[in-house]
């Protein structure tokens, strides 16, 4: 066992790691726990199909700075969606979404393509940090020698990851639906704003950092909204 080797990508991945769990958790708080398992589950198998068909060729191949836009755009489009219908109910201006009426024909159909929507957005966010935690231990591995040393430090990396979530989902369950919704669409736009803004050639300060930069100014401008809109007052919208 290469220790060096396996603790820095433990480490590494784990950022990664993180960075996912976070759309997952949003996801499943908002949508419930299968999209979310859906969409990281199809994402795990499209990684294992991608690294066993292309292997240490994978750090050539896949243009991981394309994905980023791509992935980058989808989830601001998701992102600002989310998070402008809830500034708007907090607000007052749209009407807070009754869960009873979520049972009804039409909503109901809603509410399925919005299911598929989070399984989309977490398959998204999987994929990408996924095929990163893939190049960091094939780069580790190859540059030591060390690929088994690499493969059981990004293991050990995404146990104490999942412990995490796991330990965090229940608190998560209990989270207001708007308040997680506000929550989901600050995060899926900064993480969104960041992957975009990378494959634009944007160098973030603190790399992978400046996304708690984004969520604190996404933050304030949303906060400086509602405050102006309450103020303003106009005529409501309906949920």
């Amino acid at each position: 066992m290469h220790w060096s080797v396996a603790v820095a990508t433990a480490l590494a991945s784990s950022v990664e790691f993180v960075e996912a769990l976070t759309i997952v958790l949003a996801v499943a708080a908002v949508f419930g726990p299968r999209p979310a398992l859906r969409g990281s589950l199809a994402a795990v198998a499209v990684l294992a199909v991608v690294v066993a068909v292309l292997g240490a060729g994978l750090v050539r191949v896949v243009p991981l700075n394309l994905l980023r836009g791509v992935v980058g755009g989808l989830l601001l489009l998701m992102g600002t969606k989310w998070l402008r219908k809830a500034i708007q109910r907090f607000a007052g201006l749209r009407a807070v979404h009754d869960e009873a009426r979520a049972y009804a024909g039409a909503v109901e159909r809603l509410r399925g393509r919005a299911r598929r929507e989070g399984q989309a957005t977490a398959f998204n966010g999987v994929l990408v940090e996924g095929l990163e935690v893939a190049v960091i231990v094939l780069t580790m591995g190859s540059a030591g020698a060390a690929y088994a040393s690499a493969v059981a430090g990004a293991l050990a990396g995404l146990l104490a990851v999942g412990a995490l979530g796991l330990a965090l989902r229940a608190p998560l369950a209990r989270v207001p639906e708007n308040v997680m919704k506000f929550v989901v669409g600050i995060m899926l736009t900064s993480f969104g704003s960041y992957w975009a803004g990378s494959s634009l050639g944007i160098r973030w300060p603190g790399h992978d950092l400046a996304i708690l930069l984004l969520i604190g100014g996404y933050l304030a401008v949303s906060w400086r909204i509602i405050s102006s809109l309450t103020r303003r007052g106009p005529e409501r919208e309906p949920a």
